[in-house]
């Protein structure tokens, strides 16, 4: 008989090369042993967390759920640093949620990206931070959509949040939702820690450091699962272990925007007629004014100067056309910039243009 509630955990920057460890960790083989799987996966472009998750929530390319990046674009805000797409009015069709809402299913999302104020879930702690010095953790996440209800939940496990670090904020999540599953057994509960995400990022791809964080995600396994055993519900629970991207090591950083300030493009990062937005091993490039012919090609003509080159990390240049065409990729910039496989992109647009990983 089909099970009806699932849990959906999805470990960021998981890759396939971690599954030998973990399939030998003590919950995986208790909980996921002999389970199906899927050991490849064609990612969409770019392979970066807010796109891919939104990608998995809709079943959509980014051309059409209107997810780009992690980033809003950098029209509207004249702050530094641009905001997050937290918000789910982001996203430009239904995804999971609203369809099992419109077929009578209860819905939980903890730390899932781009569901701020969701209509249709039914638990909700969004992936979001507190603003200020003064807000709360539970007036940030109420700002973002969260019921009244969850405030003792969050309040209960405050004590392991560490807003940003890695594995506090993982643990705090992976609490939240065990609790919530204790309480209202939803049948559908998404939640994204990212601890692997954050030590590749600090420490490289491979190494004890991932394998600490691989057992750590073993751990949240267990701790969901026996949240599940305590409601009652675990025969009735299917678990889905997912990832929404890997990464690629990188030798060095290289800030666009320094050369799009020395060829006169830049003022400041609020006066600017192009400017490139990092998406890590891509980028995209804006232009405040996307009819003005003129600036359309400065700005091409340099970038692909610069492709050509060969020293600047760029291997390709699309334009916005290219990139739907090509990649099912849009949004509101005018062209997208491809690493040369060892080269991130910086936003600064100050000196020093290079900068050692």
């Amino acid at each position: 008989m089909a099970k009806r509630k699932i849990i959906v955990m999805s470990a960021d920057a998981l890759v396939a090369e971690d599954m030998a460890y973990l399939k030998n960790l003590p919950n995986f083989k208790k909980y996921l042993a002999g389970g199906s799987a899927i050991e490849h996966v064609c990612s969409i472009y770019p392979t970066i967390t807010y796109p891919c998750h939104t990608t998995m929530a809709t079943g959509c390319y980014p051309d059409r759920h209107g997810i780009p990046g992690n980033l809003k674009s950098p029209y509207l805000y004249t702050q530094n640093p641009i905001p997050w797409l937290w918000e789910h009015d982001n996203v430009k069709v239904p995804d999971i949620f609203d369809t099992a809402k419109a077929a009578g299913i209860t819905t939980a999302a903890v730390f899932w990206p781009c569901t701020g104020n969701h209509p249709n879930i039914d638990w909700l702690i969004d992936e979001y931070w507190t603003q200020h010095p003064t807000q709360t953790l539970a007036e940030a996440f109420l700002d973002m959509g969260m019921q009244e209800e969850l405030v003792p939940i969050v309040e209960k496990n405050r004590h392991m949040m560490v807003e940003r670090v890695h594995p506090q904020c993982d643990n705090f999540i992976v609490a939240c939702a065990a609790d919530i599953i204790r309480k209202y057994q939803p049948d559908l509960m998404m939640l994204h820690p990212a601890n692997i995400d954050g030590v590749r990022h600090h420490s490289g791809l491979f190494g004890k450091h991932v394998a600490a964080s691989i057992e750590d995600t073993d751990r949240w396994i267990g701790e969901l699962m026996q949240a599940a055993e305590e409601a009652g519900i675990a025969e009735d629970t299917s678990f889905v272990l997912t990832s929404d991207h890997g990464q690629m090591d990188i030798k060095r950083v290289i800030n666009l925007n320094v050369f799009l300030r020395d060829a006169g493009l830049i003022r400041d990062h609020n006066d600017w007629d192009a400017w490139c937005q990092s998406g890590g091993m891509s980028a995209c490039i804006y232009l405040r004014d996307k009819d003005d012919s003129l600036i359309y090609e400065k700005t091409r003509n340099l970038l692909e100067h610069m492709c050509e080159e060969g020293i600047y990390g760029i291997s390709r240049v699309y334009s916005a056309e290219e990139a739907r065409e090509e990649e099912h990729y849009a949004g509101a910039f005018s062209f997208v910039v491809e690493t040369d496989g060892y080269t991130a992109f910086g936003d600064n647009f100050l000196r020093p243009a290079v900068t050692a990983n």
